[in-house]
């Protein structure tokens, strides 16, 4: 079991010609809405893997908190753990893509999420004790986050970090992780290095390793991640498709990536498996509704390495 600490967000989403300027008024597609959440995507895409999935945070006791861990029980996530807050509104994420690129702007609203608490996540040791490996990210209280790295290192069970979005981090917190995943923004903010290609990603990645996260990846987006763990450093590629929707790729990385590294993969071979879930969660709209499942992501690498 993977046991995922953190957000759950319902996306409100919008496709646009183009971003906004400061003050000005564009006009998009049609609202779309989808669950989402760095804490739910990771866990959905670990389920879609086919490996057990648990997830521990908040939501609201409204129709988007009940929406949200429907369409996670569907995939077979565990949420036993997720706390409904009554006086709180589930967190949502409002979404602009960008209809050429693919790219995208967020702004979350915390909601529930931010309610998570040391408390709750101590009361939750068990599952975190059990599991293989326990993933957290920043999109809930750092107090949480913290506490659940440390019952997850403590217990020898395997702990993985995604920074996301940036906050600030002590040597302490980095030194609870086996595995740091940030992307290239998040690795120039926490390692003060300039991320612009595979030299700035060594680089930031061998300053936070010396902070004392042990294995550090670097996600690239389409160029790929940068990996630098006590096994293995080098650079795993991207595999080129046409993207229709960046949302959730960096959290489908998380979840593919973590799986076979519990099933005992080599990081270079889970790095990969992970870019090839990302590359196709790009092709497709929306967060867990872009996630590909095991069997989609084995027949790309099988395609794509013939």
């Amino acid at each position: 079991m993977i046991t995922i600490v953190g957000s759950l967000n319902m996306d409100l989403i919008v496709r646009v010609p183009r971003f906004p300027m400061p003050g000005e008024a564009i006009h998009g597609n049609d609202l779309q809405t989808a669950c989402g959440g760095k804490g739910a995507n990771q866990a959905y895409a670990v389920a879609r893997m086919g490996h057990p999935a648990c997830m521990i945070g908040c939501v609201g006791s409204d129709t988007f908190g009940e929406a949200m861990l429907a369409n996670l029980r569907a995939v077979g996530v565990d949420t036993q753990g997720v706390i409904h807050r009554a006086g709180s509104a589930s967190g949502t994420a409002m979404i602009l893509v960008h209809d050429a690129t693919g790219q995208n702007e967020i702004v979350v609203a915390a909601g529930a999420n931010r309610t998570l608490t040391l408390a709750d996540v101590h009361a939750a040791a068990d599952r975190l004790i059990q599991a293989d490996a326990v993933i957290a990210q920043l999109e809930t209280s750092l107090a949480a986050t913290e506490a659940a790295m440390a019952i997850a290192r403590r217990a020898g069970r395997l702990s993985i970090l995604n920074p996301a979005p940036f906050a600030p981090l002590d040597d302490a917190l980095l030194e609870w992780c086996d595995y740091l995943i940030p992307n290239e923004a998040e690795a120039s903010q926490l390692a003060g290095v300039e991320v612009r290609g595979l030299e700035g990603a060594a680089a930031a990645a061998q300053a936070l390793r010396l902070r004392g996260a042990r294995n550090v990846l670097v996600t690239l987006g389409e160029n790929g991640v940068w990996v630098d763990a006590e096994t293995w450093r080098g650079h795993v590629p991207a595999f080129p498709v046409a993207a229709v929707d960046t949302v959730a790729a960096g959290d489908t990385f998380i979840g593919a990536f973590a799986t076979r590294l519990v099933e005992g993969a080599p990081v270079r071979e889970a790095a990969q498996f992970g870019c090839a879930a990302a590359a196709i969660a790009v092709t497709r709209p929306g967060a867990q509704p872009s996630i590909p499942s095991r069997a989609e992501v084995e027949s790309f690498l099988r395609a794509h390495s013939a």
